[in-house]
């Protein structure tokens, strides 16, 4: 599959790990494994893992795991990652009786540069430093100290240990925050107190320009719809949705992509012909927001959410991750009740003699795919309420053929008003 990229950062996936050891014999409450990501396979040959893996069973985790390894865009001479300059001792299995000794190490960075997860030694002896990479500061983010992988108590060591999984913060928009996959430890019982991190990518998206403004002519109503679209698009990593039909290894072999599509359209709102010789004001009534209630339904079929933050991965062997829309894709930066909440929004404009004036709105539908076509969940739909247009055509009644006296120069019309009054009490009135 083709590496993601943020910034001079390139991240791919592997689902082979090499085992390390187990602490089988050792007496202790909860058993725990240690594994070491595989770049072995050609495509990932200029890849490194970011530390070593923590699960709380003996059961062999190949093609059944997925974790995050790295390489720089820039390769020799890139600064994306560094190699550890030393390490420190974090714990060894001493006194426990395991079937064979073990030792976790921390890595020391260099400055500038932050490490993702611990490396297990063997013996006792400092792992070499190229078994792991640190990551240039600004390609992470500080992440949250997540649920207890394992610890030695009733093993008899000398010194105690628990391990602990790795959670993201909640995305800004526009991003995605992705866990190693890597553990941290604490020589204690208690949850670590340093910081751990998670890897940083940008969630944009493919923005067009919107679909041209409608343009009336004559003066009989246009159609329905105006046939011309608008398509957006932005690509989700193949973690990021929650394929109802597709395995998490089927997904990252299949569909490493998901395109998640904005189809942009105007819709007619309203129409108005003025026959009168003095101004006349119409008056439409129609609904903002979403419609048919999809968009919960694309978050609980799929974890997309439309309308904030996405969910964390609760699966053991899914990515933990968090992932935000930006809101210029979303159409929510001035939605004040949200997706789930469509009201009526009330326009008014006022027509001069002899015209015509069809009003718009801009009405969007969002369809998640995978990378061959086929559509993931149902269709959400949503209509724009601080996107309103008025296409004005002159009216068409006959001018006199003759006149006893010169006709005076025409004056100008007064162009249409439009006045907006919603429901929605957090919503602006808007006029154009």
């Amino acid at each position: 599959m083709n590496s993601l990229q943020f910034n001079d950062l390139l991240i791919s996936f592997t689902n082979e790990f090499l085992p390390l050891w187990n602490d089988k014999g050792s007496g202790a409450h909860k058993a725990i494994g240690l594994w070491r990501p595989s770049t072995a396979s050609d495509a990932l040959n200029p890849f490194f893992s970011l530390g070593d893996i923590a699960v709380d069973h003996y059961r062999n985790i190949n093609q059944s795991k997925i974790v995050a390894v790295v390489s720089d865009a820039n390769k020799v001479d890139g600064t994306a990652l560094r190699p550890p300059v030393d390490y420190q001792l974090v714990w060894h299995d001493e006194g426990t009786g395991a079937l064979s000794n073990a030792s976790i190490w921390r890595p020391i960075p260099p400055q500038g540069y932050v490490p993702l997860g611990l490396v297990y030694g063997v013996n006792y002896e400092k792992p070499s430093l190229h078994a792991v990479r640190c990551v240039r500061e600004d390609l992470v983010v500080a992440s949250n100290v997540g649920e207890l992988i394992w610890n030695d108590k009733g093993s008899g060591s000398a010194s105690d240990l628990s391990t602990w999984s790795i959670t993201p913060p909640n995305a800004s928009a526009g991003e995605i925050y992705l866990a190693p996959g890597t553990f941290v430890a604490n020589n204690s019982y208690a949850r670590p107190g340093l910081a751990p991190y998670s890897l940083r990518l940008a969630l944009t998206a493919q923005l067009n320009d919107l679909p041209p403004t409608p343009v009336l002519v004559g003066t009989e109503s246009p159609t329905l719809e105006e046939a011309t679209p608008t398509v957006h698009v932005c690509e989700l990593p193949w973690f990021c949705v929650k394929d109802p039909e597709l395995t998490v290894i089927e997904q990252f072999q299949a569909s490493p992509v998901y395109r998640l599509e904005r189809t942009d359209r105007h819709r007619l709102a309203g129409f108005g012909h003025n026959t009168e010789a003095t101004s006349q004001p119409f008056m439409w009534t129609v609904t903002k927001g979403e419609h048919g209630g999809n968009a919960k339904a694309l978050a609980f079929n799929t974890n997309v959410d439309l309308s904030k933050e996405w969910p964390l991965h609760t699966a053991a062997f899914e990515p933990a991750f968090s992932a935000n829309l930006h809101r210029d894709f979303t159409h929510t930066q001035r939605s004040a009740k949200g997706w789930s909440q469509p009201s009526p929004l009330e326009i008014i404009s006022y027509v001069a003699p002899n015209k015509a004036v069809a009003a718009y709105l801009l009405h969007s539908e969002y369809s998640l795919l995978r990378q061959d076509g086929s559509q993931v969940s149902g269709t959400v739909s949503y209509t724009n309420g601080d996107h309103i247009y008025l296409s004005e055509s002159q009216g068409t009644e006959p001018q006199p053929e003759e006149t006893l006296e010169p006709l005076s120069p025409p004056q100008p019309q007064p162009q249409p008003e439009l006045e907006v009054t919603s429901y929605d009490l957090f919503d602006e009135t808007l006029t154009p």
